[in-house]
């Protein structure tokens, strides 16, 4: 039986391959009305994050609570978190986790009330965000500003504004030509130190693209926040961190639940399809795999816009602890691929695939729990292929 697709489903087809629509305008009024959506939607999770459910920020206003008291060592000690985060009246508690460096953003948020505090951190780490990425697309804000990993960070007030701007502003920088842009960005890199697991690519990329200034400033700007941190905050807080491992290790070791499908890797995927031993081998394949990627397109290109788009994205599928709230740094290889269609016009199908990928983090986090699978490394993996095909395609563009 031969089956014959409808003209105007052809037409609209052929538009979708032949990259005519949507268009901007369209793509204009799509981020406006996300933006409209995101504030009911914030209120809802604010209503929750101050009522009962309680949110992700509890830990870092406790341990704010905790480093204004003057005994910040007690960050990592469960039973004085609890204590501390009693105040906020949600009767929830959240561990900390984070490194002694992240201190220092935490105390400010304990010399406001708790709903205040989460209010501050979701919305003004928002706004720093956008201010890092704003060049990444000139005369749009809306769009910028409608990212959806960008409204799943608001929501869980996590950290993923502050390593995402960091991790683009970093890029951006090491983008410019002169030493000066260079010390920046590892100054930037460096800083990481609050969350390593997502530097994991940069020093081979750094390598690979012989940017050693921006090393040495990453090293740098890495050690002196631990100093600093170790002077501030004192020995007893670093001989503490160590605690907040065990907390970790009790969240690994879960095999039921909601936590595996909240994260977003290809380990935690594998881990729901096929257990935890599968799930280790397979993605230790696809971190080398990633790093030799990596790699090889930055000893051919350089470190550039373009490669560190390649990076980021890597990143996304490298690390085997990664959320949703994560993902606000991949707003960079995304609009890299569109300014890449701008300049030399796009391929085939390809910003459909933009706007599919644009909307990946949402989507995925959504209908993680009812297919019981997190497909956001799917979508990274997309992302991946994506980035190189334009840097191998436009080679003369990039390098240039």
């Amino acid at each position: 039986m031969t089956t014959i697709t409808p003209p105007h489903m052809t037409r609209w087809l052929t538009s979708l391959g032949a990259n005519r629509w949507p268009d901007r305008a369209l793509v204009r009024a799509g981020a406006i009305y996300m933006l409209i959506a995101y504030v009911p939607m914030l209120m809802h999770v604010f209503a929750e994050a101050t009522g009962h459910v309680g949110s992700d920020f509890l830990a870092f206003w406790g341990a704010g609570r905790l480093v204004m008291a003057g005994t910040p060592w007690q960050a990592f000690d469960l039973v004085a978190e609890q204590g501390a985060q009693a105040a906020s009246h949600t009767g929830q508690m959240v561990a900390y986790v984070n490194p002694p460096p992240y201190l220092f953003l935490t105390g400010p948020l304990a010399l406001m009330p708790y709903g205040a505090a989460w209010l501050t951190w979701a919305l003004g780490s928002w706004v720093a965000w956008f201010l890092a990425c704003r060049r990444l697309l000139p005369g749009e804000p809306v769009v910028l500003l409608s990212y959806p990993a960008a409204y799943l960070a608001a929501c869980h007030a996590q950290n993923g504004f502050v390593t995402g701007a960091l991790l683009v502003a970093g890029v951006l920088a090491l983008s410019r030509k002169g030493a000066r842009a260079e010390l920046i960005a590892g100054a930037l890199f460096g800083a990481l130190v609050i969350k390593p697991h997502l530097a994991l690519l940069i020093p081979l990329w750094l390598i690979a693209g012989r940017r050693w200034r921006a090393l040495a400033a990453a090293a740098a700007s890495a050690l002196a926040l631990c100093l600093l941190s170790l002077m501030v905050f004192g020995p007893e807080t670093w001989a503490a961190w160590p605690k907040s491992f065990q907390v970790s290790a009790v969240l690994m070791e879960q095999n039921a639940g909601p936590f595996f499908l909240r994260m977003a890797t290809p380990y935690a995927l594998i881990r729901v399809l096929a257990g935890a031993n599968v799930a280790i081998a397979a993605q230790i394949v696809i971190t080398l795999a990633m790093v030799v990627l990596v790699w090889g397109e930055t000893r051919r290109l350089g470190a550039n816009a373009g490669t560190g788009a390649l990076m980021l994205a890597a990143t996304a599928i490298a690390s085997p602890y990664l959320f949703s709230y994560d993902f606000p740094f991949l707003v960079q290889p995304l609009l890299w691929l569109v300014g890449m269609a701008r300049t030399n016009g796009w391929r085939p199908w390809e910003k459909i695939c933009v706007i599919a990928l644009w909307l990946a983090p949402l989507a995925t986090r959504a209908a993680a729990l009812p297919l019981h699978a997190n497909l956001m490394p799917l979508a990274g993996i997309g992302l991946v292929w994506m980035i190189v095909g334009r840097l191998r395609a436009d080679q003369s563009t990039i390098s240039g």
